[in-house]
This record gives C-alpha cells, sequence and structure tokens, in this order.
C-alpha cells in the first residue's frame, strides 16, 4: 500500500441516498473525489438487511462491485457525473461539497463516513475480524486454544470475511515494501492447498526473542521426482521481499519441530502512520 503524503489537499464528496418508498432518504454512501488524480474513494453502508428487504437487499448488495467496474472504466469524475445525469428515484447523489484533506484519502473517507453515513457498527466476520497479537493467534489457530481478542479491525468491503480470518499487527522490514514495519495486516488461518508462493505467517519453534519469533515470509519448496507423479520435498526456503534480508531454510522434517505455519497474510489493513 503506498503512503500518501501529508500536504493538505482540497477534494470533493457526495453523499449517495436510498430512498425507499414511504421513507426518508437515508444516506448510505461516501464519494471522495481526488481532482489531481481523478481517482475515486467509495464507502458503502454493508448493513443493508436493516435497511432494506430482500428484494432491495439483492440489488444493495451488487452496487460495490458494479460501482468498482465502472470507476474502473470511466474514471472518478466521469463515474460521478454520469450518477449525477441518472440517478433520481430510489438511488440518489447528492451535490458536491469541498473537503480538505489532510492526512490521507482513506482517513478522509472514513471521518466522512462517520459523520454523514454512519458510525462504524461492529459486525463480526462481516465488517469486521478479531485483532490479536502474533502470539496469541499463533495459540488460538496453532495450538486451538482460545484467546481473547484485544478488540475488531475493520476490513475492505471487498474482503469476503471468514470466521478464520483475524488481524495483527507485523514488526519488522523483512517484507518491505508490501509490508511496511509495523502495519496491522489481514491473515487467514487454516492454510490449504499448496502454499507455493503464498506469503505466509510463521512462528520460529524454540526462538526466544519475541521480535524473531514471528515472521511473513514468501513459502517456497523445492522438490525432487522419486517416479512419475511422485515428488518429495527436498528443502523449504522462506523468502523476504527487502533484498537487505537474507531467506530462511528448512529440512523436510522441519515444520512442527524448527516452524509452523500460522496463516496465510491476505493485506495491509492499516500501515503505520
Amino acid at each position: 500500500m503506498v503512503r500518501e503524503a501529508s500536504s493538505t489537499r482540497t477534494a470533493s464528496f457526495s453523499l449517495l441516498q436510498l430512498a425507499l418508498p414511504a421513507k426518508d432518504p437515508l444516506n448510505i454512501g461516501i464519494f471522495l473525489l481526488d481532482p489531481a488524480t481523478d481517482r475515486l474513494y467509495k464507502k458503502l453502508r454493508r448493513d443493508w438487511n436493516s435497511i432494506a428487504d430482500s428484494e432491495n437487499v439483492e440489488v444493495l448488495e451488487l452496487l460495490d462491485q458494479d460501482f468498482e467496474q465502472k470507476i474502473g472504466e470511466m474514471g472518478g469524475d466521469a463515474f460521478l457525473r454520469s450518477l449525477e445525469d441518472v440517478l433520481s428515484n430510489t438511488l440518489q447523489i447528492g451535490e458536491r461539497g469541498d473537503v480538505s484533506v489532510v492526512s490521507t484519502f482513506e482517513k478522509a473517507l472514513d471521518r466522512l463516513f462517520e459523520q454523514h453515513v454512519q458510525r462504524t457498527e461492529v459486525i463480526p466476520f462481516v465488517t469486521h475480524v478479531p485483532m490479536y497479537s502474533l502470539r496469541a493467534a499463533a495459540t488460538k489457530f496453532g495450538e486451538d486454544m482460545e484467546v481473547e481478542a484485544e478488540g475488531w479491525a475493520e476490513a475492505p468491503a471487498r474482503v469476503k470475511l471468514h470466521r478464520n480470518m483475524f488481524a495483527a499487527r507485523v514488526v519488522g522490514r523483512s517484507m518491505e515494501p508490501l509490508i511496511p514495519d509495523g502495519s496491522l495486516c489481514l491473515f487467514r488461518a487454516g492454510v490449504v492447498g499448496s502454499r507455493q508462493g503464498k506469503r505466509l505467517l510463521i512462528q520460529r519453534i524454540g526462538v526466544t526473542d519475541t521480535s524473531a519469533e514471528f515472521t511473513v515470509k514468501q513459502y517456497t519448496s523445492e522438490k525432487k521426482e522419486l517416479a512419475e507423479d511422485q515428488w518429495d520435498h527436498v528443502r523449504i526456503i522462506m523468502k523476504p521481499l527487502n533484498p537487505e534480508f537474507q531467506a530462511m531454510e528448512f529440512g523436510k522434517d522441519d515444520e512442527h519441530r524448527q516452524f509452523r505455519v500460522i496463516a496465510e497474510f491476505v493485506q495491509v489493513l492499516d500501515p503505520p502512520k
């Protein structure tokens, strides 16, 4: 994730409203346009079942994906102008207003969303995932023991959440620039299928230094063919993305002896300030 400059910029925002029969219009989303880059940031409600009937819910659940596709095809400003031209019935869009963006557009979008649309409501594994320390995550997903979450972290609307997902903060520079030091990241426990090329959260067994016990690395397995369609692992390599750091090598029998896989990295949720 690219971190934006901290200088103040001027942007425009628009409110998306839902006007159902016999009900007052309800704010259901925010559009925030960066005129310098024509990038359009958006955030929509996700608790559709609480504000609409089943027929409308089906349509509303498709909005985010539909908007995403059209913004990519048309560009931010053109997409907004198309909505301003055609929306007038069930969906309505308000006039654009100016706003100053001091930190990042993502944070400005969140602030506008809470101010005009909806205060963030935690809906477990729909809008948010539990947040753990790395050690607590290893205890819960590696040792199958119940631990208490530190809180809840909001996940992007486009990510379909599951009960094996969680958020944890990653310390270290070995996976930069993908994962900046101190980033809050989204993980998926229960890694299934081939691990080749996946970025995994691993716990190094027997390491007493907490900062070195947990790490995220890219998994690579070297194999040799024993017979037709039969292969054997020769060695496992955990590669960093940052060339300043060295890869870690393990033998084929080292899993559960020298390391264990806790989860698969999904994405950065919140980079450090």
